[in-house]
């Protein structure tokens, strides 16, 4: 349990009843407060420093104005909402932020009442908060709904698929946290004067008044009305220039300065008072309050826990690196990356080919759709995502590229479970969705020379080609098991024994292997000998199945795999090899769900039933043929 000595006045915030009654003057010793607390408590965790830290005023100051959970806050993303999560009452247990069975870092609804809809992608708050506010409005609730989105998730197409269905009657509040990119080119004295002005209780006030009169002129009230409205946007538009809301229908107030509690909550209140939808726009400053996060917004946007190092060379950053390599020799080569430039590891090919680098915004399925218009116009796009923000491309994969027989390539980083991220963000499904496409080619290497190999030919084949990797580096356990004499040129599958005539056989492929690897040793001490054999590509699986089959041993087949069961890499192996005529009998170990939350002091993979400890259990029963999923082939 979380002890507050250090943050009196944070300590004594237990909820937002406690934050209204909070006097006006002591507002900013909080703030201060809070961002000290966040800035230690996610060093230690790890976590989003830089964009938490320049949304606590504005969080303060819903939270001061709206009900919730009455009234609904949806974060786009998540990326903001610490403190959000601190003055909902979770500040006893931050200190489990990130950590298994303890606080999400995304709004998560199991969690809290007052976290309205659980965010981990970008770009759908919008949506969210239009349908929420649609289904108040259906049910006679006056509810408010308040949708914080950074600028960062208007690059998705999403957003403006919830703003064109935008209802002007709706209660509905549309933060626009702008804290990077320019959304209104608005600058100089004068400007900031007026976005001052329009801010002001006097300001608007008087408007209110101007308004409601001139409209009760008989006759001529309405048309002198209507004609100033129109000429006050001409003059606004002749300093701010365009502004993308209004001309959408939606009203708009701003921008103001979003790390002014007091400001924000006069334009929330003020919005509250016209009763329907509209957009407050934000500047907000990232990293606010901490040096060097302010300095450096990026570095720390998101931290790793105290005490864990960074990769010397990561899987993501040996793709950058041999991809660089291959776009010497082939200016065919193109990469797309979709607002994770340094995530995915493209960092240096932007600096070295900075021509044929594409950063798409948070975009994944315009990218991919872009990458076929590329393959299309004779370029070989290499399209770098995370496994789970792949899933928002589907359709693009299938209609666009795959109907079309486009080469492209896909480097999915962080297959598999990621623990700290959790559900959102675990890349267990892309291996099913891929796997239905025809002629896919997936690559699985699990050393840094086998994804260079893969990548390479990956970019010379036909047809979609994938390659999927995990975070981190590659591990020393299937290293020293699988390649004790090096690791060859050809991709292929290899072999490990535990002992002398294995009884039974483990077919699977990434770093899962290491599990598989100490339960057979613990098998092995009990006189059980297995046969691993290690996939580094799952497809086509009418090739893997003819390599497979003559190194198949024993007396039954054990499918292993970190990832969902339904479509995916046990099933279609398993079809594979036995319409090749394999005799023995099979069972496949997969995720028992793609939506897995470990409790305390589990792990992802202990949680979904694959850890060694679960893989040993069920090798022990096939060997003793109890297992009743044990199934004749």
């Amino acid at each position: 349990m979380e002890r507050f000595e250090n943050w009196p006045l944070l300590a004594s915030i237990d909820s937002p009843e406690a934050l209204k009654r909070l006097p006006e003057a002591e507002l900013s010793a909080l703030a201060g407060e809070i961002r000290s607390y966040l800035t230690y408590r996610v060093g230690q965790n790890g976590g989003h420093l830089s964009s938490n830290l320049g949304a606590v005023e504005l969080t303060m100051a819903i939270h001061r104005v709206f009900d919730t959970p009455s009234d609904h806050v949806i974060f786009d993303v998540g990326h903001q909402s610490y403190t959000h999560k601190l003055l909902t009452g979770r500040g006893e247990h931050f200190d489990t932020l990130r950590t298994p069975g303890g606080l999400s870092g995304f709004p998560k609804r199991e969690e809290s009442a007052h976290d309205a809809f659980g965010t981990g992608h970008s770009s759908t708050a919008i949506s969210a908060a239009v349908g929420m506010a649609e289904a108040d409005a259906l049910s006679g609730k006056e509810c408010w709904t308040v949708a914080v989105v950074g600028d960062g998730a208007l690059t998705g197409g999403l957003s403006y698929e919830g703003l064109n269905n935008v209802r002007n009657d709706l209660r509905l509040v549309i933060i626009i946290n702008e804290n990077e990119m320019s959304i209104s080119p608005n600058t100089g004295r004068l400007a900031g004067q007026l976005s001052r002005m329009r801010a002001s209780r006097s300001y608007l006030r008087i408007k209110e008044i101007a308004s409601a009169t001139l409209r009760k002129i008989p006759l001529i009230g309405k048309p002198i009305y209507k004609v100033l409205r129109r000429i006050k946007r001409h003059i606004k538009h002749w300093f701010y220039r365009e502004n993308r809301f209004e001309y959408m229908g939606i009203r708009y107030m701003g921008p103001i300065d979003g790390n002014d509690t007091v400001a924000v909550e006069t334009m929330l209140r003020r919005a509250k008072r016209r009763n329907s939808a509209l957009i407050l726009h934000l500047k907000t400053t990232k990293g606010k309050g901490y040096a060097p996060a302010e300095a450096d917004a990026s570095t720390y946007h998101s931290l790793l826990p105290a005490g864990r190092s960074t990769p010397a060379e990561s899987f993501s950053q040996t793709m950058g690196h041999a991809l660089c390599d291959l776009a010497r020799e082939n200016e065919r080569l193109l990469a797309i990356t979709a607002a994770m430039c340094d995530g995915t590891g493209l960092g240096a090919f932007a600096k070295q080919c900075p021509s044929r680098f594409f950063d798409v915004g948070i975009a994944e399925g315009h990218a991919v759709t872009f990458a076929a218009g590329l393959s299309a116009g004779g370029y070989h796009p290499v399209f770098a995502v995370y496994s789970s923000f792949l899933q928002r491309a589907v359709d693009n994969l299938i209609h666009d590229a795959a109907l079309q027989q486009l080469p492209l390539t896909l480097c999915i980083d962080r297959a598999g479970f990621n623990a700290a991220d959790g559900p959102t963000h675990h890349g267990v499904f892309d291996v099913a969705l891929l796997s239905a496409l025809p002629d896919v080619q997936i690559f699985t290497p699990v050393t840094k020379a086998g994804l260079r190999r893969s990548l390479s030919l990956a970019v010379e084949a036909q047809g979609i080609t994938a390659l999927r990797y995990p975070s981190g580096e590659p591990c020393e356990q299937i290293l020293s098991a699988f390649y004790p004499d090096g690791e060859g040129a050809e991709i292929g599958v290899r072999t490990f024994e535990s002992g002398p005539d294995p009884k039974l056989t483990v077919i699977t492929h990434g770093r899962i292997a290491a599990e598989a690897l100490s339960a057979a040793e613990a098998l092995a001490k009990e006189g059980t000998f297995v046969r691993i054999l290690l996939c580094e590509y799952i497809a086509p699986y009418d090739k893997l199945a003819d390599e497979l089959l003559p190194l198949v041993c024993g007396e039954g087949v054990l499918f292993l795999e970190e990832e969902i069961r339904q479509g995916g890499f046990g099933m279609h192996l398993q079809d594979a090899l036995l319409q090749k005529g394999l005799a023995l009998p099979t069972k496949i170990m997969a995720a028992k769900s793609g939506f897995v939350t470990p409790a305390s002091g589990e792990t992802p993979l202990a949680a979904a039933g694959l850890d060694a400890a679960h893989i040993e259990k069920t090798l022990r029963h096939m060997a003793q043929k109890k297992e009743n999923e044990y199934v004749k082939g």
